[in-house]
């Protein structure tokens, strides 16, 4: 099964949605392809407070307010899990698993990024059974309890900060004696009588009774000293990855496989796009996301037209 498209946009997240507004608006023939829901990692945010004209909104409600406005000129919503691009002269060629193919004059790659594991004994079986990488997904389960939280980035305070709302007690576990985080968030972590922080630690081991978690083993870096947390929830935020698999073999990304992108938001090769989490760039923020879109979406419509 083959179709065609003036704009094919792999990823539906505020990024990939963004596109398909500017695309269709201007008349492009305008598909998105996903494997799951749309928004990207707004659905699993349980606060938007840094989205302009907007003082705090809940991500889900931004997700489908987003996902709405997407497709009302007309972009189609289609789902698949894309497994290769194909660069193609006039026509780009997106292959899903199912082998069915879509054909775009243009293709803007909006997939995002993924949780990165802890790669510690007792974590990959326990996914589901405790250990959990969302907090607004899951955070129910362990109402009243004491869970972990492993990271010390933005993601992991806000998550942290949900968390203390649910919770009996919050651990945040961090590698460092200082945060990463931004100045504001750290505030609001010292202030929250629910949160303990254990500095100069890391995870070494998830402890489980056969049937869920009961603790994690850390490790404090300068005496290698080891203590367990008893917790049944552990959260870990400790960096992301970029999902670009399917784009392996294409002159597109860089050693860590992130999209390297011009200005345009245009790769190595013509009609090829990056836009959101997925490229290399210092600030993912949903702003900047929606932003990458609409630059991809325009300069395609440009180069497609020839105008």
């Amino acid at each position: 099964m083959e179709r065609r498209y003036d704009l094919l946009i792999i990823g539906a997240g505020p990024a990939g949605m963004s596109a398909a507004i500017y695309g269709s608006r201007a008349g492009l023939k305008t598909a998105m392809i996903e494997m799951g829901a749309p928004g990207g990692k707004l659905i699993k945010t349980h606060e938007i407070s840094n989205w302009p004209g907007i003082k705090g909104t809940n991500g889900a409600k931004l997700a489908s307010d987003m996902f709405e406005h997407s497709t009302h000129f007309g972009a189609e919503y289609l789902y698949g899990n894309v497994v290769r691009v194909e660069d193609g002269a006039e026509y780009k060629r997106v292959v899903c698993e199912d082998e069915t193919v879509y054909e775009g004059k243009a293709v803007i790659v909006a997939t995002g990024t993924q949780e990165r594991m802890m790669n510690i004994p007792g974590e990959e079986e326990n996914v589901g059974r405790g250990v959990s990488y969302c907090a607004v997904c899951d955070g129910a389960f362990f109402r009243n309890q004491e869970v972990v939280v492993v990271g010390g980035g933005n993601s992991a305070l806000e998550e942290a900060m949900y968390l203390s709302e649910i919770v009996s007690k919050v651990y945040i576990v961090i590698r460092r004696d200082v945060f990463r985080a931004d100045e504001i968030v750290q505030k609001a972590i010292e202030n929250n009588p629910k949160i303990e922080v254990i500095r100069k630690h890391i995870p070494v081991r998830v402890e489980d009774d056969g049937n869920r978690v009961t603790g994690l083993v850390i490790k404090n870096v300068d005496t290698n000293e080891e203590q367990t947390i008893e917790t049944h929830g552990i959260f870990p935020y400790i960096g992301l990855d970029p999902c670009t698999a399917f784009l392996e073999g294409l002159p597109v990304l860089n050693k860590y496989g992130y999209m390297e992108v011009n200005e345009n938001c245009e790769t190595s090769i013509k009609g090829i796009y990056g836009a959101g989490d997925v490229v290399a760039k210092p600030l993912r923020q949903v702003v900047t996301a929606t932003n990458d879109g609409a630059v991809a979406a325009q300069h395609a419509f440009h180069a497609i037209k020839g105008i």
